[in-house]
């Protein structure tokens, strides 16, 4: 057993189908008496339930939150809380609204009560992405923790099963790198584990039937656990690339989170089998595969993209963003730094092609 720091983090958990009929109970819990409810311009009717069931407490609802927390969003948002004179915001949506909801907090350390309708797991952690002057700034603050999260298996029921394989692989991407995170523990490893397991097994069963809620609280679940592991231990090159490709070359979140993992994980293989043996066995491959080629053929299987030119991306831009990865790049297991640039830039051009790891 190697040594460990575990630290949990303050966060209050209400989970289940129908949860949402506690809202009004959980706001009072926080002491808040104006809420403004955040969303993005699709979600506007959760929104308007949301303010409904919260009655007089609701101030507004700011329906403008966009991906990757623009600045100039984050700066609006901050200014109708303040007028709207907002004791507590309420997030509804996925990481885009959560992430608004922190960019908040972050300045006015407003209280946030996040409603997860996607599997990102921003809700459970207290870091924060702005994108400024085309990057994507990332930092740590205990401030922007959503205090108490609702998960309602309820409100996933109706987002496509596109996004929800997307969003599921995002979620055990967090958990893939948790398990060779540098600052990892046993706790932390379990909950990797059994996340990746959960949304494995929920995902599939999700596209095959997407009014299942016992499918969808699965998923739920598992992103909750791999939300969680994001929260307590740094993550790795999974994230740089992913940080980069989506703030500087405006990429969709989840589908770039989809397409990097199999090819991150392929090239962390090497360093870290301990890891790799628990994300296969957390996939249950009933034949012989890496937990690179499993992660590939459970996105491609179930129709999400694997290939980066099918989200957007230029191939012409790979060289930039191997740059900007090499150039500043976060902890991980194996080398990523100037040296390894040919390497990474590798990495790109499989990504981009969408091919099958081995």
């Amino acid at each position: 057993m190697k040594n460990f720091v575990y630290n949990a983090q303050p966060s209050r958990v209400v989970f289940g189908a129908g949860s949402l009929a506690h809202l009004e109970r959980e706001v009072e819990l926080l002491g808040a008496r104006r809420a403004l409810v955040l969303c993005t311009p699709e979600q506007q009717r959760q929104a308007q339930m949301v303010a409904e069931c919260l009655g007089s407490r609701a101030a507004g609802i700011f329906a403008r939150a966009a991906m990757h927390v623009p600045i100039e969003t984050a700066r609006e948002a901050r200014d109708e809380a303040r007028r709207l004179g907002a004791d507590c915001a309420i997030a509804i949506g996925g990481g885009s609204t959560t992430g608004l909801g922190k960019a908040i907090a972050l300045e006015s350390g407003l209280p946030i009560l996040a409603i997860p309708t996607t599997y990102a797991g921003s809700e459970m952690t207290p870091i924060y992405g702005i994108t400024e002057g085309g990057l994507k700034k990332t930092g740590k603050d205990a401030r922007v923790l959503p205090r108490t999260v609702i998960y309602d298996p309820e409100l996933t029921l109706t987002l496509p099963v596109s996004l929800s394989v997307t969003s599921g692989m995002n979620a055990i991407a967090h958990a893939a790198e948790g398990l060779y995170a540098r600052d990892g523990n046993p706790v932390m490893s379990l909950m990797a584990e059994e996340g990746i397991r959960a949304l494995a097994k929920s995902l599939p069963a999700i596209r095959q039937r997407s009014d299942d809620v016992d499918a969808r609280a699965d998923a739920l679940y598992g992103a909750w656990l791999c939300g969680t592991v994001l929260g307590s231990v740094g993550m790795a090159l999974h994230h740089k690339l992913c940080h980069t490709l989506g703030g500087s070359f405006n990429l969709p979140h989840a589908e770039v989170h989809t397409v990097v993992l199999p090819q991150a994980i392929a090239f962390n293989a090497p360093a870290v089998p301990e890891a790799m043996s628990r994300i296969e066995r957390a996939l249950g491959s009933a034949e012989p595969r890496s937990a690179a080629a499993s992660l590939f053929d459970l996105a491609r299987d179930n129709g999400a993209p694997v290939a980066l030119r099918d989200l957007g991306m230029k191939e012409a831009d790979l060289d930039r963003a191997a740059d900007l990865v090499v150039n500043n790049p976060y902890w991980n297991p194996r080398e990523t730094g100037p040296a390894q640039r040919c390497e990474i830039r590798r990495l790109l051009q499989n990504a981009f092609e969408g091919t099958r790891p081995e």
